[in-house]
């Protein structure tokens, strides 16, 4: 059997009040829903994935390969953040293009993909619009664009 796409294996995140224990093996391609009431570690599950949390024990493997001392640009996941995480002074393409190289420097297929990546959450044509002139949904779709293309 291969190895899943997301495995945590006893992994601890500790805060002051609470200590949260993470154990799945999620294999390629599967839909999951994580759902809970507030504080019951979903965000966190999802930061310790992504690597923005550093868990106090246990492994993080993803497709297979641990992903212990990997910083968050290294690692095959994307996240859309609830608050969409925007640079309010780049349009939605360059947005979109730090999924594909944070410092921009794009060559035409990534400037293709963020057109097609913008076609494909319903915003052709938005280009150059700024976070700050589109509606909170069209943010998010900016965001989710991002986490296509990457």
């Amino acid at each position: 059997m291969p190895d899943p796409a997301i495995s945590l294996a006893d992994v601890t995140v500790r805060f002051a009040e609470k200590r949260l224990t993470f154990n799945c093996a999620i294999p390629a391609g599967a839909a999951v829903a994580v759902a809970g009431p507030s504080g019951a570690g979903k965000s966190t599950l999802f930061n310790v994935i992504a690597g923005f949390e550093k868990p106090a024990s246990g492994s993080v493997r993803l497709f297979g390969e641990d992903m212990a001392g990997r910083d968050p640009a290294e690692r095959p996941v994307s996240i859309v953040f609830q608050d969409n995480n925007l640079f309010a002074h780049l349009s939605a393409a360059d947005n979109i293009g730090l999924g594909i190289d944070p410092g921009l420097r794009l060559d035409a297929a990534g400037r293709q993909a963020i057109v097609a990546a913008l076609a494909h959450v319903g915003l052709a044509g938005y280009e150059k619009r700024l976070p700050g002139s589109l509606s909170g949904g069209e943010r998010q779709r900016v965001a989710l664009a991002r986490a296509l293309v990457r």
